[in-house]
């Protein structure tokens, strides 16, 4: 003979009450937790365009740090996300090439960078700009305390520093962290 003195449940057989009180904690907790982390600690990002190509191009999938840059400055060569200065409610994705109080001078396809440390300044290693995308420019910027000059791997076919100027630092929303997609591409601080 069965023994009935032990049933399952099935969790829509819980009182509605219940239910909605695990609701409402559930939900509280998604806000509690994970709204801090998305709103101030990471961000995700999917980049579109191929202003930084090869690096990255469109649909890549990234994780983008917001805090990091409170403690520390911007260094050379990271790649950032930042709200394009003409549109704020647009975002861009590119690399620093210039930092506060540098003279950046482009020439060709060479970029010289004049600082307190290299008053006769010194050429840029640029090994993530690919050949077929370079393109030749001729400017001088004097970047400010705290503006950056920031530009697209894609030389090509990025909107970037040559066109509208250098980047305060009060618009960079933070670094790429992780690259989540392509698949094979998954790793921390990509085109570092």
């Amino acid at each position: 003979m069965p023994d009935d003195s032990h049933q399952d449940t099935h969790p829509l057989d819980e009182n509605p009450t219940t239910s909605l009180k695990s609701l409402i904690l559930f939900a509280v907790l998604v806000m509690v937790i994970v709204l801090p982390i998305r709103l101030f600690i990471a961000k995700p990002f999917i980049v579109s365009g191929t202003s930084m190509f090869p690096t990255f191009d469109t649909w890549h999938y990234l994780i983008i740090d917001q805090i990091s840059y409170r403690f520390n400055e911007p260094e050379r060569g990271d790649v950032i996300v930042f709200r394009f200065p003409q549109d704020p409610s647009r975002f861009f994705i590119k690399r620093i090439i210039g930092l506060p109080g540098e003279k950046v001078v482009l020439s060709g396809n060479t970029v010289t960078i004049f600082n307190d440390e290299s008053t006769e300044g010194f050429v840029l290693d640029e090994p993530y700009v690919s050949d077929e995308n370079k393109k030749a420019s001729n400017s001088v910027s004097n970047l400010g305390d705290n503006e950056y000059f920031v530009m697209g791997d894609n030389r090509a076919a990025s909107s970037d520093s040559r066109y509208w100027g250098p980047l305060e630092d009060n618009r960079i929303t933070g670094r790429a962290f992780v690259r989540l997609f392509p698949f094979n591409s998954i790793g921390t601080y990509p085109g570092k």
